[in-house]
């Protein structure tokens, strides 16, 4: 009894630890986007700055019919990424747990190969730029490397065959129900955890991307899709471009004027904050969905 109480203890002072160590860099960058830009330049970011400035932000509202295309940008990205990502991963799931299914077997090798070996980065480029003509679209942002994982394939499947009665599904087929009645009546209630852990996943992975808008969004049509964490990286680059971007609709900035390392760490922040605010309300499916859906059929 002792010995267990010791481990409890050990654990929560564990987790406490490794909780604070994951919290205070989101605390700095809060703090470093409301530091003084030359006081940042001077003394580097710290928890306690010699002089605040709300700069950083007043730059951001300055510009924000930059800053929020980008963030509309995100969010329709990220919601319709999530949202055609959940239904592929599902059906797909779903399809391989029927059993007697044809070419079952073949489907299920070619799904654990594509988790193992891929064509590299070249191959991806010409397949969505020659062959699917995403290069500068919309689909751009949503098709590449995010609309299907075999990983979350998996998870999926295993919580369909651990967690839903054969027995239920089979009574409803005999009470004359369609397979499609039967994966969107009943099987996709009762995986609640398993889609919610999904969606959260996939969610994240959208609204950090970068990397697709980096490959694929290369002239002036297609900045116009230019994602929040996209502006970031162009700021990060080149503090010219929110200027220039600014001057395109209407707002006069002058690049030389803008607190350029706040400013990274103020829409660095502001990037990050759907996140934080919608990831606790998440959190209790996302334990249980990994935990079921990695259980090994």
């Amino acid at each position: 009894m002792v010995q267990g109480k010791g481990m409890k203890i050990a654990s929560n002072i564990v987790l406490t630890l490794m909780s604070i160590i994951a919290v205070l860099p989101i605390i700095l960058l809060l703090i470093g986007s409301f530091t003084d830009n030359g006081t940042a330049l001077k003394e580097g970011f710290t928890y306690f700055p010699s002089k605040w400035s709300i700069e950083a932000y007043r730059y951001i509202v300055n510009a924000w019919a930059t800053v929020g295309r980008g963030y509309l940008n995100t969010i329709l990205v990220t919601g319709v990424g999530t949202a055609a990502s959940l239904i592929i991963t599902a059906m797909f799931g779903y399809g391989i747990t029927v059993k007697g299914l044809p070419g079952g077997k073949v489907i299920m090798i070619m799904l654990v190969i594509s988790m193992l070996f891929n064509g590299g980065i070249v191959a991806q480029y010409f397949v969505y730029t020659n062959i699917v003509n995403v290069k500068d679209t919309f689909f751009a942002l949503i098709l590449p490397n995010y609309i299907m994982n075999a990983f979350n394939v998996i998870l999926v499947s295993n919580y369909f065959r651990n967690n839903i009665s054969g027995e239920i599904l089979e009574a409803s087929r005999i009470d004359g129900a369609s397979e499609f009645r039967v994966f969107w009546k009943i099987l996709l209630p009762l995986s609640v955890p398993i889609l919610a852990t999904i969606g959260i996943m996939t969610a994240i992975g959208y609204w950090n991307d970068w990397t697709n808008g980096l490959y694929y969004l290369s002239s002036r049509d297609g900045s116009k899709f230019y994602t929040i964490q996209l502006i970031l990286n162009q700021i990060s680059n080149q503090v010219q471009f929110l200027a220039s971007e600014a001057t395109k609709m209407g707002v006069t900035l002058n690049a030389s004027s803008i607190p350029s390392t706040t400013v990274r760490m103020a829409i660095a922040f502001v990037g990050i904050l759907p996140i934080l605010i919608a990831y606790p309300f998440f959190q209790k499916y996302f334990v249980k969905g990994i935990s079921v859906g990695g259980v090994k059929g």
